[in-house]
């Protein structure tokens, strides 16, 4: 295999940072919902389209129906997340927000469980437990403050759930699609379902002030090509367990960001509850055999 130029764990690093700013970049824009989602993968699309146009475009008289119905579905589940998790960040806190939506993986779960029949270990259960439990102490907590952000704490949970659903949708295609090829296929379906819900919301393309427009387009380039794509790149000398982990730090990130520019402080049961999140998120994704073989070589 080749050496990588920069070691994986700094690609790493720079994906969850960048990551981390997009629950900052939405609230830092003025615009609707709907609208912030549409620019965000409208722009997304314009800057992947020369390489797709270039070396992929030929590869979509190979696909499938069923692949292109799947790939549509997921882009229609990707636009609605969005729109969810953007509107959850006007009513609750970053910190909350973003934590909730970590508990993809357990969604994940459920939803291969239900469609795919996979049967669930006993480590999953009980690493489901321990981050349901930390969620319910962030929305606890939160309903205590204000019903306001107990309800954009539900928002989130929406939001995770139609993500987990996008990936379940992808995740076949991606074994017979390119990663480029699925990537545009979704983002311009999750363009097109976002330009229609904003023509029957009534909400306006613009005009916005000129950050706006600098937030819509960061948007695009930030966490959405920079920090997923460096996961991809990473992903051929690490495992997905490794990257899983690591964007588990999403919320630590992007709630340092929101102490910095919007000043705001976390309370005892956010910390503790996303605490508990991450560390049953963390029992979830990590490989037990490999650390069984590595306490049983040192002892």
């Amino acid at each position: 295999m080749d050496k990588p130029k920069i070691h994986p764990l700094i690609a790493i690093l720079i994906g969850v940072i960048s990551v981390s700013t997009s629950a900052i970049l939405v609230k830092l824009v003025e615009a609707d919902s709907g609208v912030i989602a549409f620019y965000r993968m409208l722009f997304s699309v314009l800057l992947m389209a020369p390489t797709f146009l270039i070396y992929y475009r030929k590869e979509l008289i190979d696909i499938e129906k069923k692949d292109w119905i799947f790939s549509i579905i997921a882009g229609i589940f990707l636009a609605f997340h969005f729109i969810l998790w953007f509107e959850s960040l006007r009513y609750t806190s970053v910190a909350s927000s973003t934590v909730l939506v970590t508990l993809q993986p357990l969604f994940a779960i459920i939803g291969t469980f239900v469609f795919f029949k996979e049967p669930i270990a006993f480590k999953t259960v009980f690493s489901g437990i321990v981050a349901i439990a930390g969620s319910v102490l962030i929305s606890w907590g939160d309903f205590k403050v204000g019903g306001l952000a107990f309800y954009g704490d539900m928002l989130a949970l929406i939001a995770c759930a139609l993500v987990t659903g996008y990936m379940l949708f992808g995740q076949e295609v991606r074994k017979r699609v390119s990663l480029t090829t699925y990537t545009i296929i979704v983002y311009t379906a999750s363009t097109i379902t976002l330009f229609f819900y904003i023509l029957f919301k009534g909400e306006s393309f613009g005009p916005y002030p000129r950050m706006d427009w600098i937030w819509f387009l960061l948007l695009a380039i930030v966490p959405n090509l920079l920090g997923h794509n460096l996961f991809n790149w990473a992903l051929k000398w690490v495992s997905a367990n490794v990257i899983s982990i690591a964007i588990l730090f999403e919320p630590v990130g992007a709630s340092i960001l929101a102490y910095f520019i919007f000043n705001e402080h976390l309370v005892t049961t956010q910390v503790i509850g996303g605490v508990i999140v991450i560390v049953g998120i963390t029992l979830f994704v990590i490989d037990e055999s490999k650390i069984n073989k590595l306490f049983q070589k040192n002892y």
